[in-house]
């Protein structure tokens, strides 16, 4: 009979936490929606690095402060993760959702949960990328959004590069409604962006920006949220 070597236990630890992070990264969560036509309803999102949906609490704050605003409108989850405020979205009367996401795993789970939902197809949209450079490519966008959500990953800083993406290419407007979601106050950060766009020289339709209005604003935890509007000269 033959033997066969023993494996050492320097690779047995090796194997272990090899399936352990692989099985860590296939285990998905799910978070439930809160209003609207598919309130109960589930949604699913994989353990990817960043991804952390928006609390109840905090997504039912939002949604209040958006009551009068959300009926038919165009919405844009910029950086979709498991895609629930954009699906609260639908849920709740808007006309169109379009859903960006840079993760690929994250993308096919929320192909999937749009399936589960029994969306209609032609109520949304879901683009693979990241968020800053998708928006500078031609997708038909249409005309500007009128609900955008801004909640990437904290540590890659990425609220200035998205909304740069967005005043550039006229997807937002002075009647935008941006929801932007950090873990720390973003008004220094949208001073200068404000600064930095009016000091360029371009001829866009917002060219004259002079700030960024803060219309609501609200913290759970560590979690600092607001809804802002464009304000021009």
């Amino acid at each position: 009979m033959k033997k066969t070597s023993p494996v050492s236990s320097n690779k047995k630890t090796k194997l272990k936490a090899a399936h352990t992070k692989k099985a860590k990264a296939n285990t998905a969560g799910q978070v439930r929606i809160i209003g609207g036509q598919l309130k109960r309803r589930n949604v699913r999102f994989i353990d990817g690095e960043g991804l952390r949906p928006t609390p109840d609490r905090l997504r039912e704050t939002l949604f209040n402060w958006l009551l009068a605003d959300i009926h038919g409108a165009r919405v844009l989850d910029s950086c979709a993760g498991s895609g629930v405020l954009g699906f609260e979205a639908l849920s709740r009367g808007a006309a169109h959702c379009t859903f960006i996401e840079a993760n690929p795993a994250q993308v096919k789970t929320l192909v999937q949960n749009a399936e589960q939902l029994r969306l209609d197809t032609d109520s949304f949209v879901i683009i693979a990328g990241k968020a800053q450079k998708v928006l500078t490519q031609n997708h038909n966008y249409g005309q500007a959004f009128d609900i955008v959500f801004i909640d990437p990953p904290y540590a890659d800083d990425l609220w200035q590069p998205i909304l740069r993406s967005l005043i550039n290419q006229a997807l937002i407007s002075t009647q935008t409604l941006i929801y932007l979601e950090a873990d720390k106050d973003l008004s220094t950060q949208l001073a200068a962006l404000a600064k930095s766009l009016d000091d360029a020289s371009n001829h866009s339709e917002l060219a004259t920006l002079t700030d960024f209005i803060c219309l609501k604003q609200s913290k759970v935890g560590q979690v600092v949220a607001g809804l802002y509007r464009l304000s021009s000269s």
